[in-house]
């Protein structure tokens, strides 16, 4: 009776260690397979957000923000699905962990509204593109070179070199101004000339000065002609296009130069003048 008794005690011990070590090799086996899974969902993404960047950067039609926003949308969602495959590796229901996550993400939205409008904004942006790198913009009172687009706000490197930062709900919601869309623009002066001068000599000398740059454009055919009579002068209104990078520049260059081709031309510029009466006299 005693033998039978040690027997079965020492099977049951034998038992016992047999489960535990069942139990060590299954929980072993499904932390690997785990990490396996990580690892390969981690490498699959970031392979493939590589490969879609890199259609966008060999074709220089192609926006290189789009597929660098496509890129990482598919990245994150092969991530995603690494994790509810770890998770039903460990034997837990994902159909109540996604409505956990569901729930969760409810409130969060809730809390962040500012922040997903702006994101709702940037995947506008980026799918739309209304603007670009690169492009010469003004948004919301602000003008600048875009530095940078992303889901949350835009940068901009204004004339001066200064960042600004302007939220995407900012953007999407208010005009927008692309200098940098079309290659040519209209350039726009007003020249006042004296009641006394000759006109026929005003117009001749403007036209040749602005015709003699070569950023002028001859077609479409400039606009030279006299469009106001104010109290002190004759102004001529003066249209010519030019490339838009040369914009700027060419605008600022002309005032001087068409002042001083009037005055070689000997064409009078009037000024305001004030006459003072000393009424005690």
């Amino acid at each position: 009776m005693e033998n039978l008794l040690t027997t079965e005690i020492i099977n049951d011990r034998t038992l016992a260690d047999l489960l535990t070590l069942e139990f060590l090799v299954s929980i072993t086996g499904s932390v690997l397979g785990a990490i396996i899974i990580l690892i390969a969902g981690f490498m699959i993404g970031g392979w493939l957000r590589g490969r879609i960047v890199r259609v966008g950067q060999m074709n220089r039609h192609l926006d290189d923000t789009l597929f660098s926003f496509v890129g990482n949308v598919v990245r994150y969602i092969i991530i995603g699905f690494a994790f509810l495959f770890v998770l039903n590796t460990f034997g837990v229901q994902t159909t109540s962990f996604v409505a956990v996550i569901g729930a969760a993400g409810l409130a969060i939205g809730l809390a962040l509204q500012g922040t997903l409008s702006n994101i709702a904004a940037g995947v506008m942006i980026v799918f739309f593109r209304p603007i670009k790198l690169g492009d010469f913009v003004e948004v919301n009172g602000q003008m600048g070179s875009v530095k940078e687009i992303n889901l949350n706000f835009i940068e901009l490197a204004s004339p001066a070199n200064v960042q600004v930062i302007i939220p995407n709900s900012q953007v999407w919601g208010n005009t927008i101004v692309n200098y940098s869309v079309y290659d040519s623009r209209r350039a726009e002066w007003v020249f006042g000339v004296g009641y006394g001068a000759n006109l026929k000599d005003a117009e001749e000398a403007i036209r040749a000065t602005i015709l003699a740059d070569p950023r002028a454009r001859a077609e479409p055919a400039p606009f030279i002609q006299v469009n106001n009579l104010g109290d002190s002068s004759v102004d001529f209104l003066v249209r010519v296009w030019c490339a838009s990078g040369d914009f700027f520049q060419f605008q600022a260059d002309m005032k001087r130069n068409v002042k001083e081709a009037l005055d070689a031309a000997n064409v009078d510029i009037p000024f305001p003048t004030r006459t003072v009466i000393n009424v005690a006299e």
